[in-house]
Parts: structure tokens; sequence; C-alpha cells
């Protein structure tokens, strides 16, 4: 990355932490996008430097776009929107519709995110082989990361307002949901 670079953003999907970098040469027109290291657009020469650049983001090919607004002279907003919604909106829609969890297996980091929607599980950008079961309080969805046999419980709270509770097992110990 050169000295335009002007955004950078951390957005988190299922299949991992996603980095962004926007590059903006405010002289030559110059756009660059990187995610996570990678290249993946570049224009140069352009003659508008306000406007929006469209692109996807991880591997269910998200729909990303950075806008480039002018705010005074030659002074420029970039904003990030993750599938129509601001960042921020997006990221607290996720908090609803997932659930993760963050693990150290076997000296390895291991980051759990579960799809409420979907009941899908995924892994370190994998996706999960499951095999799901109704029990008597609820349901179990369980999955094998490395030999270490996981489950995760959804359970009724019993308030309407709370809904169901998805709790992660791994061995029979309970994990901790974190908060992104």
């Amino acid at each position: 990355m050169s000295n335009d670079l002007v955004g950078v953003w951390e957005v988190a999907l299922s299949d991992g932490v996603h980095r962004i970098e926007f590059e903006h040469g405010t002289t030559t027109g110059k756009r660059v996008i990187c995610v996570d290291g990678k290249e993946i657009l570049r224009r140069d020469w352009m003659f508008k430097l306000v406007g929006k650049e469209t692109f996807c983001v991880g591997g269910s090919n998200t729909k990303a776009t950075i806008n480039i607004d002018a705010v005074s002279g030659f002074a420029y907003e970039y904003t990030l929107e993750i599938n129509g919604k601001s960042l921020k909106k997006y990221m607290e829609n996720r908090s609803k519709v997932t659930s993760t969890w963050v693990l150290n297996l076997d000296g390895t980091d291991c980051r759990v995110v579960l799809e409420k929607d979907t009941m899908d599980i995924w892994c370190n950008g994998q996706k999960m082989e499951t095999a799901g079961e109704f029990v008597e309080d609820g349901t179990e969805t369980h999955f094998t990361l490395s030999n270490h046999d996981c489950c995760i419980k959804a359970v009724s709270s019993g308030k309407r307002r709370d809904g169901i509770i998805h709790t992660l097992l791994v061995d029979t110990m309970e994990i901790p949901e974190c908060m992104e």
C-alpha cells in the first residue's frame, strides 16, 4: 500500500474477519481496493474523484461498497457499506442473526460462527459438516473440531424478548460467546 491509503475497515463475516484497505490518489484519481492484503480492484486516472466502488468480500461473495464523498474543498469522506447497509448497521444486525465463539483448541485459535437463520456453522472460514437432532428442551447441532466433539444447544429462554439461547459445548465444556 502507498501513502494514498485513506481507509481501513475490519469486517466480520461467517467465514472470518476480513481487512479492507482503500487507497485514493486525489491528484491522480487512482483507486485501489485490497481485501486481506490482495489487490482486487485498481483504477488509474479517474477524473471523477467522488463516487462509489462495489466489490465482493469473503467466501460467500458479500457485496461491499466504498462511498467517496466530497466534504469541503479537497477533503473527502470514505464510508463502507456491506449488503447495502452502513458498516455499523450491518454489524448491529449481524449480532442478531449470528453467534460467535473464540477458543483455543490444541494450540490453534478457532472462531466458530453460527448463522441462526440457516443453522450453518463455520470454523475459521470453513463450513462445517453438522448433524442436528431434536432433544427434550430444544435442539442440538453436533460437529467435530480437530477430534473434539462439539455441540451447539438451542433452548428457549422462556422470554419472548430474549428468544432462543445458543450455547457451544466442546467436549461437554461450555464456551462463552464473544461479542464482535
